[in-house]
């Protein structure tokens, strides 16, 4: 029932951000020249490097997903040995790079105000922020998540099927913020 009521509650947000894309594009079709002048100040290498983290922060996660399967919530060997690794080392990987993809758009939107590209500056501007924005406490609502699932691990002794399902519904959450963040940076920093 909670993977079903996860899925619902994606689809849901999932509608949500349908709204922004519509708007963004909306707005974009009725002033081209506004556009062309504010996609001048994206850094899209960087933009790019950020993605590439946090898409491959769904990679960790899923691996972080096969361990919970097998019952595994810690390593069975040395921190450096990958591949005795269990749920816990792979979410807090998971947890670390998604911090750095938060981390790195705060640093792009300093950057962006510096140049004078804020809320306020811009239709842009405004759409810009609202949708980076707004999947921005999505991945910061992930990394909490992450942190309840790992922390239960450690207040219980023996990890149990109830704490696997877990797991797999924070990573169906995650991988949901990984491809709207994808469709995001496509629509924004791609289709300039």
């Amino acid at each position: 029932m909670v993977t079903v009521g996860t899925i619902i509650w994606l689809a849901s947000d999932l509608l949500f951000f349908a709204a922004l894309f519509a708007a963004y594009f909306t707005v974009r079709n009725v002033t081209p020249e506004l556009w062309a002048q504010e996609t001048e100040l994206l850094n899209v290498p960087f933009a790019t490097a950020n993605t590439t983290i946090l898409v491959l922060s769904s990679v960790t996660c899923q691996f972080g997903v096969f361990a919970a399967a097998k019952g595994k919530a810690g390593r069975s060997g040395s921190i450096l040995n990958v591949s005795q690794w269990g749920m816990r080392e792979w979410f807090v990987l998971s947890f670390l790079m998604g911090a750095i993809f938060i981390g790195g758009q705060a640093t792009e939107y300093a950057e962006l105000v510096e140049h004078g590209l804020t809320l306020s500056s811009s239709a842009y501007g405004s759409l810009f922020y609202l949708a980076t924005g707004f999947h921005g406490i999505h991945v910061v609502a992930g990394l909490l998540a992450f942190l309840l699932v790992i922390g239960r691990t450690f207040v219980t002794r023996k990890f149990t099927h109830e704490q696997a399902i877990s797991a797999i519904v924070v990573s169906y959450y995650w991988h949901f913020v990984d491809v709207v963040w994808v469709a995001l940076f496509a629509s924004i920093y791609l289709l300039q």
